[in-house]
C-alpha cells in the first residue's frame, strides 16, 4: 500500500520483533472491515446484535481485569526525567524499550498482525496528523476505522514523509500485572501490551492526540487540548465557536451535544466534537481547531434522553458497545438508560442477571463506539479542513461553594492561570469524603505528554503570538444549595450562561468586575421561563471572600508540585489575586 521506505523500514523492525504469523494491510474499504466483522464473530470477540433495531452494530466484552485507562502503568519516556515532569511516570527510552521489547518479542506469534494506517483530522487538512498502528486485535481495527479515518486515505496523505506516530500494541496475555502504555514523545513512538480495552489500545486517542500531539505543539506552535468544541447558532444564523475543558464527570459530552430549552426558540448548538480539539493561530490571527477524531468513545451508563439525547440518538446504528448488558431481546442496556430495566439479560461479564443481582449488569466505564456523523447535531463544518475559529474558551469543574455560575478572566494570562488552577470536588458516592479538591489544570493532567509547568509556559507564549486571542471564561453548573441541592438546573439550561459568553465576546454583555474576574449581574442572564428565585441567582453570583482565600491557600500547595519550574507569570497572577480578595 505504500512506497515510504521509512514505513517500511518501521514494520519489518516491529514484524521481526513481534513475529506474526500473518500480515495484512487495512485500506478502509467497508468490504474488508466486513469480512474482519464476520471473522471476529466467528473468533467469539464480538456479538452481532438485532440489526433491526441496531443496524450495524456489535457488542463486546473485555477480560475482567481489563476496564479502564492505568494511569500507573502509563509512562511518558522522554530523554531527560526533568521532561517528563512531576506528574507524569517516567522511565528512560533505552530501558522502556528493554523492558517491554522482551513481553513484545514473539507477541504474535500464531496471530495476524494488521497494519492500520490513520489519519487525525480532516482528510486533506494541514492541521492533520497520519498514524500507523500495529495490532493483533480485529476489536482494534474495528474501533479505529470508527475513531479515525483509516486506510489508503492516509497513506497518500503521508506521502514519503517521515511525520508519523508509530503505534505497536499486543494484547499478549491480557497481563495486568505485565501491561504497559509507553509514549516516546522524542521519537514519535506508542508501545502498548497486554491490554484489550479501548482507552489503553486505540492508540489514536489519549496516546496520539493528547500525550504524543501536546508534544508535537508545543514544538510547532499548536495546542493539543483535551476540549470539546461546539457551535452556537443565534436566531439570525450566526455561528460562533467554544472549546471547553472539564474534568472528567462534569458533563462534556452532555454540553458538547447540548439542546437548548423550548423558551429559547431559533437557537441551536452544532457538535464539532465532544472529546479533544487541536488549536492553531489561522492566517486572519484568530485561533482556529479541529476535531482531530472521526467517532465518539462515550461512557454508556447514565447516557439517556434526559442527560443526553443526540449520544442516545447517534449509537442506534453502526455503534461498537463494550462491557454493556445484554437483553434478551439481542439489544443492549445500561444502567441509567430509558424505559424499563430488563427483567433478565447477560451483565458485562458474561454471567447471568436480573435487577435482584445486586451489582450493575453494565460496567461503570462501558463505553460505545459511535461515528460522529451518525450524529443528529453534528456540524456541517465538522471535517472543514481549515477547522471552526473559536471565540471563547470555556474551563469548568464541580465545586460545590467555590466558583461561581460563570466568570471571565481578565486577560489571556489571568485566563491560563483559571485554567491552571482548575479543580473538581470529590462526591461522597466517588470516594466516601466529600470535598475533597482535585486539581487537573486544563482537564490535562493525565494527558500532557512532557512537564506541565512547560505546558503552562507554552500556553503563556501562545497568547503572545495570537493577534485576536479567543476570550477566557470559567463555568461552575455544580454549585450547591445549604441543603446539598444542585442550585442550577443544568443540561440545555446551559445554553443562557454560553448565550452572555458569546455576548462577551461580541462585546454585547454587561459585567461586574469582581476579585476573580468579570460577572454577569443578574439581569445579564436570560432566565425567561426559568423559575429560579432572585437569591437562587443571586447566590449563584457570589463570591465569597472567606471561601476563595482558602482556596488561594489551595492553589499555592497545588503549584508547590512544580516548584522550580513554574513561569513567573502564573505567580504573579496568584499574588494579584491574593491581593484583590485582600482589598
Amino acid at each position: 500500500m505504500t512506497k515510504n521506505q521509512l514505513v517500511m523500514t518501521w514494520l519489518e523492525e516491529m514484524m521481526a520483533l513481534t513475529k506474526p504469523d500473518n500480515v495484512v494491510w487495512i485500506d478502509g474499504s467497508e468490504a474488508q472491515l466486513e469480512l474482519l466483522r464476520q471473522q471476529s464473530i466467528a473468533d467469539g470477540e464480538i456479538l452481532k446484535l438485532d440489526q433491526e433495531k441496531l443496524p450495524g452494530c456489535y457488542l463486546h466484552n473485555t477480560a475482567h481485569n481489563d476496564v479502564a485507562r492505568v494511569e500507573h502503568r502509563t509512562f511518558i519516556c522522554s530523554k531527560h526525567k526533568k521532561d517528563a515532569g512531576p506528574t507524569n511516570n517516567w522511565m528512560a527510552p533505552a530501558q522502556a524499550y528493554e523492558k517491554v521489547g522482551k513481553l513484545f518479542d514473539g507477541a504474535m506469534t500464531g496471530r495476524t498482525m494488521y497494519v492500520i494506517p490513520f489519519i487525525m483530522g480532516p482528510v486533506g487538512s494541514p492541521f492533520s496528523k497520519v498514524g500507523i498502528e500495529l495490532s493483533d486485535s480485529i476489536y482494534v481495527v474495528l474501533n479505529m476505522a470508527i475513531m479515525t479515518r483509516v486506510g489508503q486515505c492516509a497513506i497518500d496523505q503521508l506521502g514519503d514523509s517521515s511525520d508519523f506516530v508509530k503505534c505497536l500494541h499486543a494484547r499478549k496475555e491480557i497481563d495486568e500485572e505485565n501491561r504497559y502504555i509507553m509514549h516516546f514523545p522524542e521519537d514519535n513512538t506508542i508501545w502498548s501490551v497486554n491490554s484489550g480495552y479501548g482507552g489503553n489500545v486505540l492508540l489514536s486517542k489519549k496516546c496520539f492526540a493528547l500525550r504524543i500531539a501536546s508534544f508535537q505543539g508545543k514544538n510547532e506552535g499548536w495546542l493539543a487540548e483535551h476540549m470539546l468544541i461546539l457551535g452556537l447558532e443565534n436566531p439570525q444564523g450566526e455561528v460562533k465557536y467554544i472549546a471547553a475543558a472539564f474534568p472528567s464527570a462534569c458533563g462534556k459530552t452532555n454540553l458538547a451535544m447540548l439542546i437548548p430549552p423550548e423558551i429559547l426558540k431559533g437557537y441551536k448548538v452544532w457538535t464539532i466534537g465532544d472529546d479533544i480539539a487541536w488549536l492553531r493561530i489561522g492566517e486572519d490571527g484568530r485561533l482556529w481547531a479541529i476535531n482531530p477524531e472521526a467517532g465518539f468513545f462515550g461512557v454508556a451508563p447514565g447516557t439517556s434522553t434526559k442527560t443526553n439525547p443526540n449520544a442516545l440518538a447517534t449509537v442506534q446504528s453502526d455503534t461498537i458497545f463494550t462491557n454493556v448488558v445484554l437483553k434478551d431481546d439481542n439489544t443492549v442496556w445500561w444502567e441509567g438508560m430509558d424505559g424499563e430495566v430488563p427483567a433478565h439479560g447477560i451483565d458485562w461479564k458474561g454471567n447471568e442477571w436480573t435487577p435482584a443481582s445486586g451489582t450493575p449488569g453494565a460496567h461503570p466505564n462501558s463505553r460505545f463506539t459511535a461515528p460522529a456523523k451518525k450524529c443528529p447535531c453534528i456540524s456541517p463544518e465538522w471535517e472543514n479542513p481549515q477547522g471552526v475559529p473559536i471565540s471563547a474558551l470555556v474551563f469548568g469543574g464541580r465545586r460545590a461553594k467555590t466558583a461561581p455560575l460563570v466568570y471571565q478572566a481578565y486577560d489571556w494570562a489571568h485566563g491560563v492561570f483559571v485554567g491552571a488552577t482548575m479543580a473538581s470536588e470529590t462526591t461522597a458516592a466517588a470516594s466516601g469524603a466529600v470535598g475533597v479538591v482535585r486539581r487537573d489544570p486544563m482537564a490535562m493532567l493525565p494527558f500532557c505528554g512532557y512537564h506541565m509547568g512547560d505546558y503552562f509556559a507554552h500556553w503563556l507564549e501562545m497568547g503572545e503570538n495570537i493577534p485576536n486571542a479567543p476570550k477566557i471564561f470559567h463555568v461552575n453548573w455544580f454549585r450547591l444549595d445549604q441543603n446539598g441541592k444542585f442550585m442550577w438546573p443544568g443540561f440545555g439550561d446551559n445554553m443562557r450562561v454560553l448565550n452572555w459568553i458569546i455576548d462577551r465576546c461580541d462585546g454585547k454583555a454587561d459585567a461586574q468586575e469582581t476579585a476573580i474576574g468579570y460577572l454577569p449581574k443578574a439581569v445579564d442572564l436570560n432566565m425567561e421561563g426559568l423559575n429560579l428565585p432572585a437569591e437562587t441567582v443571586a447566590e449563584l453570583l457570589i463570591v465569597d471572600k472567606a471561601v476563595w482565600t482558602a482556596e488561594v491557600a489551595s492553589q499555592k500547595e497545588f503549584f508547590k508540585t512544580f516548584e522550580g519550574h513554574l513561569p513567573a507569570e502564573i505567580l504573579k497572577q496568584l499574588e494579584s489575586l491574593e491581593a484583590r480578595l485582600d482589598k
